[in-house]
């Protein structure tokens, strides 16, 4: 999975943004690019959370920005990497609501979209992938943990 991030451009690495929302659009720059997903995508990824409240974070430090799959801003379905350097907060009175790792998912087809889910899940299980993971800091060392974890 990490090998693919890489192979299509679909990572960012980042000191900060100003908020969650800035977060979430960065994290959908790699698709705009390379036209998977409209700019509109980002824009209802933020409103999906104005709606549904931050559950996107799913656990501290990881957050999974997606929205319900058949969006007509999405062209291909695929999964974006980003890291910050310094985390967002999702929730001020929640101090585990907070994100340096996006994993942005755009989806048009839902059994690609299962099989990257499923990968994803699998990557997010190893503790140690994810420990390291937090302390990735360009696209070099993405692609040695891509190597270590041979993924």
């Amino acid at each position: 999975m990490l090998k693919d991030f890489i192979e299509n451009r679909h990572f960012i690495f980042a000191d900060s943004v100003e908020n969650w929302e800035e977060a979430i659009k960065l994290s959908c720059k790699p698709f705009i690019d390379d036209a998977t997903a409209d700019e509109a995508y980002a824009q209802e990824l933020v409103e999906s959370v104005k709606k549904y409240g931050p559950y996107i974070v799913l656990m501290p430090g990881v957050a999974l920005p997606h929205s319900q799959e058949g969006s007509g801003s999405v062209h291909k379905t695929s999964i974006s990497f980003m890291k910050l350097k310094n985390p967002v907060s999702f929730d001020e009175n929640d101090a585990d609501m907070y994100a340096d790792l996006f994993f942005t998912l755009a989806s048009c087809n839902h059994d690609e979209h299962l099989k990257n889910m499923a990968k994803l899940s699998e990557m997010l299980l190893n503790e140690e992938l994810v420990e390291k993971l937090h302390k990735v800091k360009n696209e070099e060392d993405l692609k040695k943990l891509s190597d270590e974890f041979n993924i």
